[in-house]
């Protein structure tokens, strides 16, 4: 009887507990979403902003660090359309490769043709289905696109290497397409940079 009753007690007590986690009314307010801070720290990426010539060093959507005068293509920024153009593609990319030997001081590689130069090609008809699928299976797997397109590759940041500073310093736009910083910048800016770091250039 004693058993009986100690059971049916426990029971009671389960029951009560179970009652006490439901919740009294099922309209009642949802809980308030908060915001995550800007000072919790975002993996860095790295913005080219053609209009006012700078490349910033982002957290988030704070700039960490900015360099000045950085230099485009020849024929400025905006859609690249093909190999020798000279201009410097605006979009999303990915950091493919990063060459410190090169003869620009520094070379951070650019995943460029993305996928949306792809598909923009495609629908154009600058390129056949098969190149499209090389840059599509490429970027798709974390690879660098084939540089070997009529869209054209080898498109990143670089410094000026053994060239002419003052051309740079001129703030002349003299690229075949890539980002340019002179020496010193590229030393400053390399140590932030690693393979698969998002770059936007707008």
């Amino acid at each position: 009887m004693w058993r009986f009753s100690k059971q049916v007690f426990l029971l009671g007590v389960l029951a009560w507990l179970t009652s006490a986690c439901a919740p009294t009314n099922l309209r009642e307010t949802p809980l308030p979403v908060v915001a995550i801070p800007d000072t919790v720290p975002r993996e860095p990426w790295l913005l080219v902003d053609t209009r006012a010539d700078q490349l910033k060093i982002m957290q988030g959507n704070r700039p960490v660090e900015v360099f000045q005068q950085v230099a485009l293509g020849s024929s400025g920024a905006g859609l690249k359309d093909r190999r020798g153009d000279n201009k410097t593609p605006t979009g999303v990319f990915r950091v493919g490769w990063i060459n410190d030997q090169s003869r620009f001081k520094r070379f951070i590689g650019l995943d460029y043709p993305n996928l949306d130069y792809a598909e923009r090609a495609l629908r154009e008809h600058r390129i056949d289905r098969t190149t499209y699928e090389r840059i599509r299976v490429a970027w798709m797997n974390g690879h660098t696109p084939p540089q070997d397109t009529p869209l054209g590759g080898q498109i990143g940041i670089h410094g000026v290497g053994a060239g002419n500073p003052s051309v740079h310093n001129a703030g002349i736009d003299w690229t075949s397409g890539c980002v340019a910083l002179n020496n010193r910048q590229i030393d400053a800016l390399r140590p932030w940079v690693k393979v698969g770091m998002r770059v936007e250039i707008r």
